[in-house]
């Protein structure tokens, strides 16, 4: 058993934060990999890109939301319970380097995904603007660790409920209008990278994007996580997740996202309804 040894719920409840004890795990992990977890015997495999790593606890940290069976699993388990399986780290690392001014732009859970990656760029020196978004202020997350972690943090909410109210979106294309950026990492829901690519595209900057779909094994032998990236196809456990945001066929990756949804729905209620008696 992977021991859950603190507990955070944010967001309202509905994002859960575990730090799990994964020592072997822990040394070896870099920003930008994941890990697949599975609650019991019979629960699903889900990978979750790690939010943070601490080799001398022996620990790791992911950030999920509840959105289905095995989440909703993963949320009843308390501190001093733990996970079956935590299978990693899996995928490739974040290449850092010294480029500059690069910005970092996150949008709900992805911004957990974002933040060790954007305090290994601030690490290697380059001048890091952050811009991380969400619906309203009660879904933010991590504000306070991607403003440390950054030279200049934007926070955007659709409703206006606290920074500026838009997209993230419309903040980056005021940045790349002022400052020569060098890279661009965006993280988040897909139809959002998919818009921060089109900004970035029309200033021809370099964007690096971390993929989502569908996964199975997490070692490349099932095919499950298959993406087109310039015209290939891609498995995202072992190519990506990251990768060259100009090149990935955004829209063949939602439609294959949404593929189970109605079998993922009933999975939930079922589930929901035992729970109640």
């Amino acid at each position: 058993m992977f021991k859950i040894v603190r507990r955070e719920e944010m967001s309202q409840g509905n994002v859960i934060l575990n730090e799990i004890e994964a020592p072997l795990i822990a040394k070896k992990a870099k920003p930008g990999q994941f890990v697949i977890l599975k609650a019991n015997e019979t629960g699903e495999r889900i990978p979750l890109t790690m939010a943070n790593t601490d080799p001398e606890k022996g620990t790791i940290t992911v950030i999920y939301m509840v959105v289905g069976k095995s989440t909703l699993l993963f949320k009843g388990l308390m501190v001093g319970e733990g996970f079956q399986d935590v299978i990693g780290p899996l995928g490739k690392a974040t290449h850092l380097e010294k480029l500059g001014t690069v910005v970092c732009v996150g949008g709900g859970t992805g911004v957990a995904v974002l933040y060790p990656i954007t305090r290994g760029l601030k690490q290697m020196g380059n001048n890091v603007i952050s811009i991380i978004g969400a619906r309203n202020k009660a879904l933010l997350i991590l504000e306070d660790k991607m403003k440390e972690a950054s030279h200049e943090l934007n926070v955007c909410t659709d409703d206006g409920s606290y920074g500026h109210q838009g997209f993230v979106t419309e903040v980056l294309r005021e940045v790349l209008e002022k400052e020569d950026v060098k890279l661009v990492v965006g993280i988040g829901p897909v139809p959002m990278m998919k818009f921060v690519c089109q900004v970035t595209k029309e200033k021809n900057v370099k964007t690096l994007v971390s993929l989502n779909p569908i996964m199975i094994d997490g070692t490349g032998m099932c095919g499950g996580c298959r993406v087109t990236v310039g015209g290939e196809t891609k498995f995202a456990c072992v190519d990506g997740p990251e990768f060259d945001g100009h090149e990935v066929d955004f829209d063949e990756l939602m439609h294959r996202l949404q593929a189970y949804q109605e079998d993922e729905k009933r999975s939930y209620d079922e589930h929901m309804c035992a729970l109640r008696g």
